[in-house]
């Protein structure tokens, strides 16, 4: 039973040093969200995206309420 939901609570990321991507890859489609450091180009990945509500539940994670950019 669902009674007990645990809330969540926006977790804080460096907004000014990283941006939040997913990586897909074209073989086999599957997806990766993470942040990637603007500086260095180095990605670090946090979740595996497989649907849509994978995907909300990493912006509600992280308080991203733009779009975010795919690189293959």
């Amino acid at each position: 039973m669902g009674l007990f939901k645990k809330k969540t609570v926006a977790q804080p990321y460096d907004r000014e040093n990283k941006k939040p991507v997913i990586r897909s890859s074209i073989c086999n489609g599957e997806q990766v969200a993470g942040f990637k450091d603007i500086h260095t180009g180095k990605t670090e990945e946090i979740m595996l995206i497989k649907n849509q509500t994978d995907l909300d539940r990493f912006k509600a994670m992280y308080g991203i309420d733009e779009e975010i950019t795919k690189e293959y």
